[in-house]
């Protein structure tokens, strides 16, 4: 099988949609062996936060000579993104042997009687079989969606992380903030560590509650564990951490906005709790040299000069929060062009009402993907805080028009769903004479 035959046959397993459950994950593990009991994993949930927060846990055990796999989704530009080691990509011939291999066991399953895993079911068993075959010293496993339900929970893992509990996906989760912290705090083990940067007290009342259940300990970014913001620039930000047995003084960070502080202080909290536990050994040259290197694209990423361009993945309400506040701090004073786009099951109005009274323009256009719904209705909102709103359906005409729209004191903000900022991203990049793979 080749890579286009193996792309195409993940693609057609969207067909059967989001179909929650461990059942056919444990199943089709166990065919493969129980890989997942073979590995390390630090698994990775929440909100908003867990891509990055992978990232620095990730940079830190790289910088400090592990062999490090991270599993995260979506991809901005390619398929390959979701599985590194130590940041490089798996290449594309890999990608096809693994469909090769666990093909067979799809079908016997099915013929079993067995219902057909889902693509990220299949995606899921592709990652930690590649990892485990790759013999990688940790797995840093992101959760899909969810936590309790989605099939990255058929791990036991060294440390679970929960960065944040907020109102997103609302459709499959819960409607209330105590319900989805319920699904969320699933990931908790028994005797397990957890981390997190959850604040309101309905989610803490919620995940310290199965922590005690679980006879799992419990560490809290923010209480315990805090930081001290320091300078700040374009280029990123300086901090201080205190916490459970380090202090570290102007630690660097080169990714925008105080919610990366608190994802950096979670990282650096799990760190210390897998040190304490002996899975590790971190000097503090690792922590520094680790989080100066952490690179995630398109969360409040600025590329180009002329205009500047900030990207930004903010696809709910909490995320357009903290873009708001970012482009108050960082870029008082400035016009800004936003070119917004989100899919249709996303709490619109709410992002609009933060982030449109920011704007002197409003540019909405259509993500790429049969969730985008009726995606010409952001217009209607966005006219209520802005006079000048525009619809471009195309995403690429609707970001040169953004660019086109800026004056010399002018941001150009591209946000909204990750679907819609990666085609974005894209067009940004090539426009600059940039690849859009660099990261």
């Amino acid at each position: 099988m080749q890579y286009r035959e193996a792309m195409e046959y993940l693609q057609d397993l969207t067909k059967f949609g989001m179909n929650f459950g461990l059942g056919r994950e444990t199943e089709l593990l166990r065919r493969l062996g129980n890989p997942h009991e073979k590995i390390r994993v630090i698994h990775v949930g929440g909100t908003n936060g867990k891509g990055s927060t992978a990232a620095m846990l990730a940079a830190v055990l790289q910088n400090a000579g592990y062999r490090v796999g991270t599993f995260t989704s979506p991809h901005l530009h390619s398929y390959t993104e979701r599985y590194r080691i130590n940041g490089t990509q798996i290449e594309p011939g890999q990608v096809a042997r693994l469909i090769t291999v666990l093909r067979p066991h799809l079908e016997d399953m099915v013929r079993d009687g067995f219902e057909q895993p889902t693509e990220f079911e299949v995606s899921t068993a592709m990652a930690i079989l590649y990892f485990w075959e790759q013999t990688v010293d940790f797995l840093v496993l992101e959760v899909g969606l969810g936590g309790a339900i989605d099939s990255t929970n058929v791990v036991t893992p060294l440390l679970s992380v929960i960065t944040n509990v907020g109102m997103d996906h609302m459709d499959y989760l819960g409607h209330t903030l105590t319900e989805i912290a319920r699904v969320k705090a699933g990931i908790v083990k028994p005797g397990v560590p957890v981390v997190t940067a959850a604040a309101s007290p309905a989610v803490l009342e919620v995940i310290e509650a199965e922590c005690r259940e679980k006879g799992s300990p419990l560490i809290r970014a923010g209480a315990g564990v805090t930081w001290k913001p320091g300078e700040h620039s374009l280029r990123g930000q300086s901090f201080d951490y205190a916490g459970i047995n380090r202090r570290l003084q102007n630690l660097w960070l080169p990714l925008l906005g105080a919610h990366q502080l608190i994802n950096a202080a979670t990282a650096l909290a799990a760190l210390e709790i897998l040190e304490k536990h002996g899975h590790c050994v971190l000097s503090e040259k690792a922590f520094r040299e680790g989080l100066a290197g952490v690179v995630w694209p398109a969360r409040l990423e600025l590329i180009g000069e002329n205009p500047p361009v900030l990207i930004d993945g903010a696809h709910n309400y909490d995320g357009a929060c903290s873009l708001r506040q970012a482009l108050d701090e960082y870029f008082a004073g400035r016009g800004v062009i936003m070119v917004m786009g989100m899919l249709g099951d996303k709490e619109r109005a709410k992002v609009v009402a933060e982030l449109a009274p920011r704007a002197r323009r409003v540019i909405i256009t259509k993500p790429n993907s049969p969730r985008a719904g009726d995606w010409e209705q952001m217009a209607g909102e966005a006219r209520r805080y802005v006079k000048d709103v525009e619809t471009v359906e195309d995403i690429g005409a609707a970001v040169k028009a953004g660019l086109a729209a800026a004056g010399k004191d002018d941001l150009v903000c591209i946000t909204g769903s990750l679907y819609m900022v990666a085609d974005a991203r894209e067009t940004v990049l090539r426009l600059n004479g940039r690849d859009p793979g660099e990261q």
